[in-house]
């Protein structure tokens, strides 16, 4: 086990728990990795126990439960009550398949604070298309039930070419459901949504027009719902800070066991990921390798030591980076002043073009199994 010699530092604010790469939605969006069939098996019920414990001496304070769809595990009520004896708060984030009315129960039994439900679209035609499977109604079903049991609706809605046209219908629809909070998640291109890019990619006029919306949605509704809108890192104009930063406040846990300071960051190359059974999480976070390979800016390449921006965006995203250039040491060429910004030109041109017929790639642990890097 290597030691480096740096400060202590604190703890991370946020433990993502990342139960399992088993879903029963297909969507060609998903983040998650490309060759998730080759991961190893799931971490127990008592290793993520351990987790927990570990996390919350660390300082902790908010525990999220994610997939994969979490609900194909049958541990979930185990880890939600540890976590809420401990004081986490706790938030489950979900496609709703799984979450019977008894199911809520024992959740709510346990102590589960929060629940993140997702929608693709506002038609059930359009949402089972792009994930590929029939269950628009069940979330409608799933909707409803969190809200008897007392839970604030809480939507997230990934946006992109195929469904940002239709964001009056889709706030419609959450205004109809009593949504209280609304996300709107632009695509952002890791995993399987950057095989998918020409697809997916909205046009500038499409994005401008989905904010018009959203903005005239806002004034509209108040207090009533809050609305949040992502934009995509294409077209945002400056790169973003990694997780607010590498190894600072977020830490996930993938269902086999990798300890990350991003959840997409298992596919950067000749990084050594530590397994939470085989370090604690202490040294993980303060003294492993990779929490500290890009923490801060002095590993910065030229193009951002001399930048005044540094200390807000960090770089920008190693992953964005990596899949972009290959290079996962490279300034995020979402940056104007990178000298691979041209990357990003290229992609938003290729937006703009009229729309041709382009299959999507599922998500699928058959297509997983031949699928190695995503560039």
């Amino acid at each position: 086990m290597e030691t480096l010699l740096v400060p202590p530092r604190p703890g991370p604010l946020w433990l993502l728990a990342e139960v399992t790469y088993r879903c029963p939605l297909h969507c060609a969006f998903c983040y998650n990795p490309v060759d998730f069939a080759k991961a190893g098996p799931e971490l127990s019920t008592d290793d993520w126990l351990s987790v927990i414990r570990q996390a919350r001496e660390l300082g902790a304070a908010q525990f999220g439960i994610s997939g994969g769809e979490p609900l194909l595990r049958d541990d979930i009520e185990i880890l939600v009550a540890e976590a809420r004896q401990l004081g986490f708060y706790t938030n489950l984030i979900t496609s709703g398949v799984g979450l019977t009315e008894a199911r809520l129960a024992a959740l709510k039994a346990a102590g589960l604070d929060h629940i993140q439900l997702s929608f693709q679209d506002a038609t059930r035609e359009a949402n089972d298309l792009i994930t590929n499977t029939r269950t628009f109604d069940l979330k409608r079903q799933v909707a409803a039930l969190t809200k008897a049991a007392g839970y604030p609706t809480v939507i997230n809605c990934v946006l992109h070419r195929s469904n940002i046209d239709h964001l009056d219908r889709i706030i419609e629809m959450a205004v109809e459901i009593g949504a209280e909070y609304l996300e709107l998640a632009n695509t952002q291109y890791h995993g399987w949504a950057f095989l998918n890019r020409a697809a997916l990619m909205p046009t500038a006029a499409q994005l401008a027009e989905a904010e018009a919306v959203t903005e005239r949605w806002r004034a509209r509704l108040g207090k009533t719902m809050r609305i949040l809108f992502v934009t995509p890192d294409y077209q945002s104009k400056k790169p973003k800070k990694c997780m607010n930063g590498w190894g600072e406040v977020f830490l996930a846990v993938t269902p086999d066991g990798l300890a990350l300071p991003c959840h997409t960051a298992r596919m950067l190359p000749g990084l050594d990921f530590p397994d939470v059974r085989e370090h604690p999480l202490d040294w993980i976070w303060q003294q492993s390798p990779l929490f500290n390979r890009y923490r801060g800016t002095a590993w910065l390449p030229e193009t951002c030591q001399s930048c005044d921006q540094k200390d807000n965006d960090h770089g920008g995203c190693r992953c964005q980076a990596f899949m972009l250039t290959g290079n996962p040491d490279a300034t995020d060429p979402v940056c104007p002043k990178s000298p691979d910004h041209a990357l990003i030109d290229a992609a938003l041109a290729e937006a703009e073009r009229p729309a041709r017929v382009k299959p999507l790639v599922f998500r699928d642990p058959k297509h997983s199994r031949a699928l190695n890097r995503p560039f």
